[in-house]
Formats: C-alpha cells, sequence, structure tokens
C-alpha cells in the first residue's frame, strides 16, 4: 500500500490528533461497565454492551423464551446503562448467532420495541447481523448500543456523602425465576428516564449478576465513597440477571419522590459516607481554619 493512501493519511491523522489535545484527545477508558471515548470540546462517546447465550427457543436453548423477549432483555441491559449515565441513545446494533428468517426476525423485533420504549423514532438507526450461512442449535445474541453525554452530565461517580442508596426493582435471574418484559416488580429504562428528571439523583447504576452489594460497592467506590448498608428487606447477594433493579443515589427529598412516583418496589438499602480516612483529614481541616 502507497505511503501516501487515504488509509495512511487518516491514520497519520489520527496519531497526530492522539498526541495534540488542542484537536481531538480520542483518550478512551472503562468506567464500570461502559467505555468512554473523549470527543470534540467537551462530549463524550459512550458504548455499553450486552450478550446472551443459550437462552432463546432453540432446541439446545437451557433457559426457554420467546425470540422476541430475548430482542428486549438484549437490549434492555445497555439501554439502561447508557440512560442510566446521563447519555442519549444515538445509534444501536444487534448481533445475533441466528438465521434471519424468521427466529432472527423476532428478536429484532423485540430490540426495536425497547427501543421504542423510551421515546427513540422509528428511524433510530438500528444495524446489525445473523448467521444465515451455518444452521444454529443455540440461541446468542449481542446489543452494542452508542450514546452522548457532555462531561458536566456524565454521571457515574457523583453520589454525594449522606445520599441514600435505593434499589428499584427486585433481583430476578432464571432459571430460578421467570422474567417476562412486562413485570411491573422489575426494572426498565422507561423508569430510569423518570428518575433523571428528580432534582436530586446523582448516580444510578442497574444490577447485574454480581448482585446488589457489589454493584453498590462500584457506585461508592468511583465517588471516593464507602457503602453503608442498613437491614434491607431484600437479598443483596442475589443475581439481577438482565439487570431487573437498579441502584440510585440520592438526597433525602428526592428519595420521597421517587417513592412517591416510581410505580416499582423501592427498598432503601443504605447509604454512603466518607471512609474513615477521608473523614479524618476532613475533621482535621475543618478543625485547623478555626
Amino acid at each position: 500500500m502507497k505511503g501516501n493512501s487515504p488509509y495512511n493519511r487518516l491514520i497519520q491523522r489520527y496519531r497526530h490528533a492522539k498526541e495534540n489535545n488542542s484537536i481531538v484527545p480520542f483518550a478512551s477508558n472503562q468506567i464500570r461497565d461502559l467505555t468512554v471515548i473523549n470527543l470534540i470540546g467537551d462530549m463524550l462517546l459512550i458504548t455499553a454492551v450486552d450478550s446472551d447465550g443459550a437462552i432463546g427457543e432453540k432446541e439446545s436453548d437451557i433457559v426457554k423464551v420467546s425470540g422476541y423477549e430475548c430482542g428486549r432483555f438484549g437490549t434492555r441491559v445497555p439501554l439502561m446503562e447508557i440512560l442510566a449515565c446521563g447519555a442519549i441513545p444515538v445509534a444501536a446494533f444487534d448481533v445475533l448467532s441466528v438465521e434471519m428468517e424468521t427466529y432472527g426476525r423476532s428478536i429484532i423485533n423485540g430490540v426495536i420495541d425497547e427501543l421504542r420504549s423510551v421515546g427513540l423514532p422509528e428511524n433510530f438507526p438500528l444495524s446489525g447481523s445473523t448467521e444465515d450461512n451455518i444452521p444454529t442449535v443455540q440461541t446468542g445474541i449481542g446489543v452494542v448500543i452508542i450514546g452522548i453525554v457532555t462531561k458536566e452530565d456524565f454521571k457515574p461517580g457523583t453520589s454525594k456523602p449522606g445520599d441514600d442508596i435505593l434499589c428499584v426493582g427486585l433481583p430476578k435471574s432464571g432459571p430460578g425465576d421467570v422474567i417476562s418484559s412486562d413485570d411491573p416488580d422489575i426494572a426498565d429504562p422507561k423508569t430510569i428516564t423518570l428518575l433523571r428528571n428528580i432534582d436530586g439523583v446523582n448516580d444510578i447504576l442497574p444490577v447485574g449478576s454480581k448482585g446488589i452489594l457489589y454493584e453498590a460497592n462500584e457506585l461508592a467506590r468511583t465517588a471516593g465513597l464507602t457503602f453503608q448498608k442498613n437491614d434491607p428487606l431484600i437479598d443483596l447477594f442475589k443475581s439481577a440477571g438482565p439487570s431487573t433493579c437498579f441502584l440510585v443515589s440520592a438526597n433525602e427529598t428526592a428519595c420521597i419522590q421517587i417513592r412517591e412516583k416510581i410505580a416499582k418496589p423501592v427498598n432503601q438499602i443504605g447509604s454512603l459516607v466518607l471512609d474513615n480516612e477521608k473523614r479524618h483529614r476532613h475533621t482535621h481541616n475543618r478543625s485547623s481554619s478555626i
């Protein structure tokens, strides 16, 4: 390939941009389950991904659910992660290890309806791929959602000392639990959009297979705080599977509004505090200034 080909010119411009923050920094990092890439100015590109295997209608699937439900839940997880961080979705991709007709089509219909559930338009960019060359006996799907957000509005790590931690929805996971997209007891993306309009709501974090306690500690860690649990009425260790619940850090006033406005189970599981070292330093600095 010639040294001055369009491809090589693009590579050279990309490398130059990475080395010159005044142009485009292109810096990327991983924050929790999100890949965050700096764009021009204060814009961030956010990528969230989820995959499911052996869940569906195929003969070798372990958990039997419809293709439509596969599409909904496969989309729900990354969609909730994008919305929870404060970003707006700009494109989605479905990667299906099954044939397009008719099974793949039913999965894609589930993907589309989940995107529609938060008001995304009919022409929202959705692309993907299916496996039409080799017969498959087990379902495998992946969904990628890309969003954009300003640095100011990016929410991970914005929790404050004294915030209460609420769990919205109940942890459920197959095959032990029967899960459906219309279950009133589980979280959904639309609920996150409602919470984002409540003043005093800070960080939101969907819960996955590692359970509520793990994610509560992650939420605290990204804010430089410590999670202090109370005596919750829900299992903090149970898998939440396809993010059937999520955590919210919020002040007292916001917590009251959440309980009033959200038609999902809401449980307070604890609060956030400064860790011992930071608390000591904060107290020392405050007393030395008197």
